[in-house]
């Protein structure tokens, strides 16, 4: 037997065998750069070697476009030999899969070198370092994200354009926006009911359902969590149920950023909050005080910061569309107190729950890379007590931006390549990683001849 470089025990799967003894197969799943699952379905037998050896798989699975093709930039394709690395278990991910027959069980992987050390173009060792981090200073973060999605009909209108699924329980259709609507929830309700019994047999504590801003938009709460790793865990695992229940009933379930040109797109917000070794959070104010200095410089590392990581917040072309003003997506590195016209909102409620709301992201994101970078720019701004400058009242999208983003997505995959936060951020080699499959991505996307080439100009010049 080998060592596990992480802690994974054979006796987790022993003893998850043995309750389990109707499940037959398991998703082993490595998350790429994109947020992608990758990896296999081995059977029953295999598990407790897993657990014992790990699994080889290639050093390129972490170089894979969206598309799955190689991109031979990130220096993980032939420059490797496309050599095995070893994907080990994340210690306590094995969960049972619900709905499945026959029955299947998931599980989280985390790929390292031959020799134990962490394969650092992983996603999840980038959150790992920054979590580390803090830790060493005495912090410890906690948050959680909302997961924004729409359920669409698999078959396109007439005219070419996604259409809003249909409700579940009887068939009623609605191109309306049905923004908090419970009588609308209730027609997608045995969707929904499916997902929630799936996230509890995850150990997911998946909590408020909404009816969002567009026909067809959802959004769904996730519980806050002490470790920022199983927030984003919960993220990567809440987003494969949601497909594969949508499709059980169906329907599509889509994690674009932009689906509709004319309406809201959908948001990742991540919230988060900092916490001393006694548990503390030192983002709240005490009685009678102002905002602490600690809240306002996690702020200002975060606005300072937010203009290098925006390709980590929108990594795909369809992300840029989702910014545009009066679309509850920021559109400036702004901040404000229970505002969401702005990137950064210090939400209302209790003060013992004081946190930031970062709202940049998109649900297309990867959450590991997003709360990496976030981590970083509130470790920057604790460590250089940056001022966040003035909060924004009012309409933030009228507000003067002070702060430098990039205007589109080749602007931000030149920024991020250059960022020195950036690569600081995520690390070397995933800083190189990912912004060699975006770059890919671009020239893949910018060489393509659309339909909306056709429709200008194919009569007209």
């Amino acid at each position: 037997m080998i060592a596990s470089p992480n802690g994974a025990d054979p006796a987790e799967a022993a003893a998850f065998l043995a309750a389990h003894p109707q499940v037959e197969a398991i998703d082993i799943v490595l998350t790429d750069a994109n947020g992608i699952g990758r990896g296999k379905i081995i059977r029953r037998h295999e598990l407790e070697g897993l657990y014992r050896n790990g699994r080889h798989l290639p050093i390129s699975i972490l170089g894979l476009d969206i598309c799955g093709e190689d991109v031979h930039e990130t220096g993980l394709i032939w420059d490797q030999g496309d050599g095995d690395l070893r994907a080990w278990p994340v210690p306590g991910t094995l969960r049972l899969l619900h709905g499945t027959d026959p029955a299947r069980a998931e599980l989280l992987m985390s790929m390292y070198h031959l020799d134990g050390a962490a394969m650092t173009s992983d996603p999840r060792h980038a959150l790992a370092r920054q979590v580390r981090a803090l830790a060493a200073q005495g912090l410890h973060p906690a948050g959680a994200f909302e997961l924004e999605f729409f359920l669409l009909d698999p078959q396109r209108g007439a005219d070419g354009r996604m259409r809003p699924a249909r409700a579940v329980l009887d068939g009623r259709e609605s191109r309306k926006t049905e923004v908090y609507s419970v009588d609308h929830l209730h027609g997608m309700e045995p969707l929904f009911s499916d997902i929630y019994r799936a996230a509890e047999a995850m150990g997911i504590r998946a909590e408020t359902v909404i009816s969002e801003y567009a026909p067809g938009q959802y959004e769904l709460t996730l519980d806050y969590r002490t470790d920022v790793m199983q927030a984003a865990d919960d993220l990567i695992r809440l987003k494969r149920i949601v497909r594969m229940q949508a499709r059980r009933h169906g329907v599509t379930a889509c994690f674009m950023a932009k689906p509709d040109a004319d309406y809201a797109g959908s948001g990742m917000h991540f919230h988060v909050s900092m916490r001393d070794a006694i548990g503390r959070n030192v983002f709240a104010e005490g009685a009678g005080e102002s905002f602490r200095p600690a809240l306002l410089h996690a702020i200002g590392g975060l606005r300072q910061t937010m203009g290098e990581a925006m390709l980590v917040f929108a990594p795909h072309a369809n992300s840029w569309r989702r910014f545009a003003t009066q679309s509850y997506a920021p559109v400036s590195p702004n901040w404000g107190v229970n505002n969401r016209s702005v990137a950064l909102r210090v939400p209302a409620g209790a003060v013992a729950a004081r946190r930031i709301e970062h709202r940049p992201a998109g649900v297309d994101a990867n959450p590991y890379l997003v709360g990496a970078v976030v981590l970083a720019g509130i470790a920057k701004g604790l460590a250089e007590a940056i001022d966040p400058g003035p909060e924004v009242t009012g309409n933030g999208y009228d507000s003067p931006a002070d702060l430098p983003i990039p205007p589109d997505w080749r602007s931000a995959i030149e920024t991020a390549r250059a960022s020195a936060f950036l690569r600081d951020a995520l690390g070397a080699d995933m800083h190189r990683t990912f912004t060699a499959i975006k770059a890919a991505e671009y020239a893949r996307v910018a060489r393509t001849v659309s339909e909306v080439d056709f429709d200008l100009y194919l009569h007209s010049v």
